[in-house]
């Protein structure tokens, strides 16, 4: 239709396209009758998907599970309390580096780690991973890619098995490693 609301007719090219493409459809059901050449079929719906599974006798009914909650995030730290950790008026309780280490043992160290710090109620650590590739390729001489830790380690962060130990954690002042370590603040050892 056109926006008259009037019925358009089509040119005689535009019949004899309608006409050839129309001809060489197939219906996608047999005994369907075609659509004339001058009128166009209406678009097929798709019929809804059932929302329930019908169940037989004694068959245990099959539930998909529920999609993982996301990760509660805590707030970040105040522009003060970061101005007060790099000009060193604010402690940090306990330090980990993880440069040099492979990916399985940086994740056992750092859980081994944030154990120990949230039983001896630290509230803040220093975690520092590296920069990873400063040149522009990312694996190193023997082929091994770099920057791996920084990437993973905030992921690790947000896994269950970490939760019970971090409130939050964010990039570190540069003071303190920048972009290549982070903050992470502790939650306190359940009495």
């Amino acid at each position: 239709m056109s926006r008259d609301g009037k019925r358009r007719v089509l040119s005689y090219e535009e019949r004899v396209l309608w006409s050839t493409i129309t001809k060489t459809m197939k219906p996608l059901r047999p005994g369907e009758p075609a659509a004339a050449d001058d009128e166009v079929a209406a678009p097929v719906v798709p019929p809804k998907p059932r929302a329930s599974v019908k169940v037989r006798p004694g068959e245990p009914k099959i539930v998909p599970p529920s999609p993982p909650k996301p990760a509660p995030i805590a707030p970040s730290l105040t522009r003060r309390a970061k101005r007060s950790l790099a000009r060193g008026k604010q402690d940090i309780d306990a330090r980990l580096d993880l440069h040099g280490l492979t990916q399985s043992e940086a994740h056992h160290a750092l859980l081994r780690f944030l154990r120990t710090a949230s039983s001896r109620d630290a509230r803040l650590v220093l975690v520092i991973t590296g920069k990873g590739a400063a040149r522009a390729t990312h694996f190193d001489d023997s082929g091994r890619e770099r920057g791996v830790l920084r990437r993973q380690v905030p992921q690790w962060l947000s896994l269950p098995e970490f939760r019970a130990y971090v409130i939050g954690f964010e990039d570190a002042h540069i003071a303190h490693g920048g972009e290549g370590a982070l903050y992470v603040r502790v939650r306190r050892a359940k009495a």
